[in-house]
């Protein structure tokens, strides 16, 4: 066996499920879930017409291999979409790929990029998507958890990194909107950390999969679009983004990546290995989407409505705040985080997930500790319910 696989800690889900072990859930409540940031709104009925009908068009059935490159409709649908939503102009044939959602591709990405025959670092902010520190540690690298400023919106506080670490560093993951704090990286963070690129050389890798689910009238900055604003070409730059938060289509892993062209050459070449193609069916339903923006627009509205009635609920009983995207909220709760989730679930049968599981101690410290990351994915009735479950519960418990 690969002896990195021991470097791996228990998912956060999994740890989840060893706090409720045992646990019985009280039965006068229905259970609600807010642990799973899996979206539940209904997929668009035109995303559903273009699987079926890409399913008996000719040359886009399921008898021929698809390229790992894929379409070049695709490749142009991207760069259309970069275009409307950035003011970007890419190359479609150079500095865009298709991925099966950006968790793979965020993995597979750490195994392109790092060289292990020499010490290598991946930076990463803390608390986390824990995909960043599974692909730094099966790459052959350490991870080094970049401290987050609570008084900031947990955004990460790259001037604290030191330049040790640094210069080891190959690679970084960026996750603007964050998860699970909602907070977005702004022009000044941008230029920080591509100084920091420009000095030491390394990677970066920036997470944008909640990009279009947000709260003010400005969307979010996206890493391109910083790189652009500042003048700047997309050298050891890529992209990360995803159908499945912006379209509600998880299950149908689409998303594409988007960047520096040297580096996607060579993760093309990885991912003709690993075998990473794309279905034609998915392809063509996936254009559909990229090409539309009404259910977008839609989308995002019904994720305001719902945080604009359940924030404040929330807020009356935690420290809690609307964040800047995304769709979680990051509440500060009293006692263990552990205890708080464990016994909500054993009361009320809501489960929340606990902050510190998304997060690792650094200078004594886990900066998830004490908190709790709430999904409010589901329709906005079912996540009022379980704000007044929780309201009740903190009553019960203070």
């Amino acid at each position: 066996m690969n002896p990195l696989l021991a470097r791996l800690q228990p998912y956060p889900f999994e740890r989840l499920k060893q706090l409720f072990a045992g646990v019985t859930p009280n039965p006068a409540y229905r259970p609600i879930s807010l642990g799973i940031g899996e979206p539940k709104h209904p997929t668009p009925d035109f995303i559903k017409r273009a699987l079926n009908d890409a399913m008996y068009t000719p040359g886009m059935d399921l008898t021929g291999y698809p390229p790992t490159a894929g379409m070049p409709l695709l490749r142009e649908a991207f760069v259309s979409w970069l275009q409307r939503r950035y003011g970007l102009e890419l190359d479609p044939a150079t500095q865009v790929l298709p991925v099966n959602g950006s968790r793979e591709a965020l993995f597979a990405f750490a195994q392109t990029v790092i060289d292990a025959t020499r010490p290598a670092t991946v930076v990463c902010p803390n608390p986390f998507y824990q995909i960043y520190e599974g692909a730094a540690l099966l790459a052959g690298a350490d991870a080094y958890y970049a401290p987050s400023d609570p008084a900031r919106n947990f955004a990460v506080d790259w001037a604290s990194v030191p330049a040790d670490v640094w210069r080891r560093t190959q690679l970084v993951f960026v996750c603007s909107p964050g998860n699970p704090t909602g907070a977005v990286m702004p022009l000044a963070e941008w230029k920080k950390l591509f100084e920091l690129s420009d000095r030491y050389g390394f990677t970066i890798a920036s997470d944008e999969c909640y990009s279009e689910i947000y709260f003010r009238d400005e969307p979010p900055l996206g890493g391109l679009e910083a790189a652009a604003r500042l003048g700047r070409d997309f050298e050891r730059l890529v992209a990360f983004t995803s159908l499945s938060k912006r379209s509600n289509v998880p299950g149908m892993r689409s998303g594409f990546v988007m960047g520096d062209a040297d580096i996607l050459k060579q993760f093309l070449l990885y991912r003709t290995y690993h075998g990473s193609a794309m279905s034609p069916v998915v392809q063509a339903a996936s254009i559909a989407a990229w090409s539309d923006e009404h259910h977008v627009v839609d989308n995002r509205a019904q994720y305001r409505r719902k945080f604009a009635q359940v924030t404040p609920v929330l807020a009356e009983v935690l420290d809690v705040k609307l964040p800047d995207a995304g769709f979680y909220l990051w509440a500060g709760v009293p006692g263990s985080d552990e205890e708080f989730a464990r016994e909500l679930f054993a009361r009320f049968n809501v489960t929340v997930l606990p902050g510190s599981y998304l997060a690792r101690e650094t200078q004594g410290a886990n900066p998830g500790a004490g908190r709790v990351r709430m999904a409010l994915v589901a329709q906005t009735a079912e996540c009022l319910e379980a704000a007044q479950r929780i309201v009740e519960f903190v009553g019960e418990v203070r």
